[in-house]
């Protein structure tokens, strides 16, 4: 059922709106693939606020008013959801955001994240790689154990990944060095039988954490879930636009940064397929 009351002319037109999705910088764009990769017929408009990053930083507050003028730019140039696609906005901002933008439904990339981890898990053993700021704030720990109680909960703040990824350097033997610094101790101390990774720069790093961790250690990916979550919303509430024709192409994506627009483009282009190499990106002013 649509989340709008309207004429079906009106309903036609919302289900033809893209999906917003933002984040603090680039990272977030991991979400944007897997969002394309799941929903290929969808139009997607992506927000990076690079003039403000990293959010992780900021107090709660802050993160805030951050997140709900982020999320007014694509709202206000018409979207039928809101994609989080931060670490730190879905664990502090959620609630703010709902309130401020009902009925558009808010899809977080936390609770997603960690359910699919609680799943994967066998033995409730869960260990979540993220950023300082997220591995302190216990987000995905409280998610996690919301759903799985007695879950073994391992929070490994593993910032220099974020530097990596931007860097390009997402395979190799820097970024298996890099890696065994921070998941082999965590492997040895916790034994974990899952890895969550709860960053959205992460996913670009799965290859080399997962050379580390070994073949019996499964790997949760917060983008690729949270894709699942948001294809299941669209679905649920009669949102989805219309199915691709055969041979189409999937529609391109809108990039808009607050800062930058040239190193958005560069360090965007390491985040996204080769045949989707960013261009044209839109620079905006939140304030």
């Amino acid at each position: 059922m649509l989340a709008f009351r309207l004429d079906p002319t009106q309903e036609r037109l919302v289900r033809d709106l893209p999906i917003g999705v933002f984040d603090s910088g680039v990272g977030g764009l991991t979400v944007l693939r897997a969002l394309r990769e799941a929903l290929p017929a969808e139009p997607l408009t992506y927000l990076g606020d690079t003039a403000r990053l990293p959010y992780g930083t900021k107090g709660p507050e802050t993160v805030r008013r951050y997140a709900i003028q982020a999320a007014h730019c694509l709202v206000d140039r018409g979207v039928k959801m809101l994609v989080v696609a931060c670490n730190t906005a879905s664990s502090l901002a959620l609630d703010a955001l709902e309130r401020e933008f009902a009925p558009v439904p808010v899809v977080g990339v936390v609770r997603p994240g960690a359910r699919a981890a609680a799943a994967a898990s066998a033995s409730g053993r869960i260990g979540v790689l993220a950023t300082e700021s997220t591995a302190r704030g216990g987000a995905y720990e409280r998610e996690i154990r919301a759903v799985r109680a007695n879950a073994n909960v391992v929070s490994k703040g593993c910032s220099v990944f974020v530097a990596l990824a931007e860097e390009g350097w997402s395979h190799g033997p820097i970024a298996e060095a890099v890696a065994r610094e921070y998941v082999e101790p965590l492997m040895k101390a916790h034994a974990p039988d899952c890895l969550l990774l709860g960053c959205t720069h992460f996913p670009v790093l799965a290859d080399a954490i997962a050379i580390v961790a070994g073949p019996d250690v499964r790997i949760v990916d917060s983008a690729a879930t949270t894709a699942d979550v948001v294809r299941e919303e669209i679905t649920r509430r009669g949102l989805a636009a219309a199915p691709l024709a055969p041979g189409a192409m999937s529609p391109a994506p809108r990039l808009l940064a607050t800062d930058s627009p040239d190193r958005f483009e560069r360090v965007a282009s390491r985040f996204l397929p080769p045949s989707e190499a960013p261009h044209d990106i839109e620079l905006v002013d939140l304030a």
